[in-house]
């Protein structure tokens, strides 16, 4: 690894040469594999043993492997069992878990692609709270989406937005995460693009680009609300200097975090600024590099939540709800009376009542990819269950015939190839699985059955390993 001259120049003068030694080691190393359970999907289920190599200590969910799979090919990633994502990054749980536990909130992720921290945020908020999942970049947003989905926790609304867009919305939030682009010196070891795109006149861009970020987004976050910022980079003046900003020139107070020694997690880099924050540094925390801090905005909160009801879209809501329940078998999902259901463009969605007037709020000014479980889209008098359907968590599997299939078979599916089923599959909607986990659905014909795994979603490999390798083993 070849590093940027003005990269080591700054980074050895913030950190002196005994810490720089530390982490230029550090990023000659392998990084660590880490992967994060699905609590919502692993009931008891815990990495296999031959490959498990200890927990992450910042997370319950969070376990190290002591190599790297190919993730591509175990069908229990695709169905969410569990998410492949650097051990670092999990400390947003131990943030979480400290401040915002005891009641439901409304969060916002606001750059939130490909949806490591959202999962790690839906997994730790209260039950009845509503994650708004949010990425800008369009292409970058359908992945997000597609992550949220195999999650299958139907408290989120996917969106594809600007942070400008939020403050036209007039929604409020309680906590609002934002994970900002960088100029990602964390990411050196893992991303030789993140080396070569970096340059001094790139930090100061990201720098200004944080800050007109978090300024846009300021007003959405309610008194006495919770900011977490974060970056995957070590410079101080995309982390400690805007953290600075946001206190003095935002009103905000910093908050600090329960950490054990043993974690090596670094505080602040800036001299003249000792306030809680946290960095971690390859070499001295087992995980990559990032940086994250967490601010209480000034103020007590007094009024209405979120802007008036639309009593308007509530009334087209409730009188269109047994229409578009009629589109499709509530019986799907389980307790269903606690939906409201809405149909644009053919694609029915069950959409939890608790937060029904924030998702009408949102979808008047907000570009919404999906939000609750999409149940599925009406073709003539049929409809066809939605892949999200198979994945949620609140799927009622009973309501279908099911199709366990062998390893062979479940990557068929999942490079939506044809899969034979067995010879007594009752016609129509099959409920196919491996280890009994839902994978998606094939259609039952008679003669043959059509694969509806999306198109999208398909593994492109040509290869497939001829055993199963097991990464997490199923109770």
């Amino acid at each position: 690894m070849t590093l940027p001259e003005d990269f080591i120049n700054y980074t050895k003068t913030l950190t002196g040469n005994d810490l720089w030694g530390i982490i230029s080691n550090g990023l000659a190393e392998e990084p660590p594999v880490s992967i994060r359970l699905n609590p919502f999907k692993c009931n008891g289920d815990m990495p296999a043993e031959n490959i498990s190599d200890g927990k992450v200590g910042w997370c319950d969910n969070g376990y190290y492997l002591n190599s790297r799979p190919n993730f591509t090919f175990d069908p229990l990633l695709h169905a969410g069992k569990y998410y492949v994502q650097e051990a670092s990054s999990m400390f947003l749980d131990r943030v979480m878990r400290q401040y915002v536990a005891d009641k439901p909130v409304t969060m916002l992720d606001l750059c939130a692609a490909p949806g490591g921290k959202s999962t790690v945020a839906r997994a730790a908020l209260p039950e009845g709270s509503l994650l708004i999942s949010n990425e800008p970049m369009r292409t970058r947003a359908q992945i997000l989406a597609e992550n949220m989905q195999k999650f299958g926790h139907e408290d989120v609304i996917v969106t594809n937005n600007y942070p400008r867009d939020f403050g036209k919305s007039r929604l409020l939030f309680d906590v609002i995460l934002t994970d900002v682009p960088c100029s990602g010196e964390g990411m050196f070891r893992k991303d030789d693009t993140a080396i070569s795109e970096w340059s001094v006149q790139n930090v100061d861009k990201c720098w200004r680009l944080q800050r007109e970020i978090v300024s846009d987004v300021w007003q959405c976050l309610k008194p006495g609300g919770l900011l977490i910022y974060s970056t995957c980079t070590f410079n101080t003046k995309e982390d400690e200097e805007n953290i600075r900003f946001i206190t003095e020139e935002l009103g905000a107070e910093l908050l600090p975090v329960d950490v054990d020694e043993s974690w090596n997690i670094t505080g602040s880099l800036l001299k003249g600024f000792d306030k809680p924050v946290y960095r971690f540094l390859p070499g001295l925390t087992r995980g990559e590099g990032i940086f994250m801090a967490v601010m209480r905005k000034e103020g007590e909160y007094g009024g209405n939540d979120n802007p008036k009801k639309d009593k308007k879209a509530k009334k087209d809501r409730q009188r269109n709800g047994k229409k578009d329940a009629a589109k499709c078998n509530t019986e799907w999902i389980e307790k269903s009376d606690r939906f409201d259901f809405v149909t644009n463009d053919n694609v029915t969605s069950a959409i939890p009542k608790a937060w029904s007037d924030v998702y009408d709020a949102a979808n008047k000014s907000l570009k919404i990819l999906s939000a609750g479980i999409t149940l599925g889209e009406s073709k003539g008098k049929d409809i066809i269950p939605a892949q999200a359907l198979a994945l949620s968590r609140a799927l009622n599997k009973d309501a279908f015939a099911k199709a366990e299939l062998t390893y062979a078979q479940a990557m068929s599916f999942l490079r939506k190839e044809a899969v034979t089923l067995p010879a007594d599959t009752p016609r129509g909607y099959v409920l196919v699985t491996f280890k009994g986990v839902p994978l998606g659905f094939e259609k039952n014909i008679g003669n043959r059955a059509n694969n509806l795994y999306p198109a999208e979603w398909k593994v492109k490999s040509s290869h497939v390993p001829d055993e199963y390798n097991e990464i997490i083993r199923t109770k």
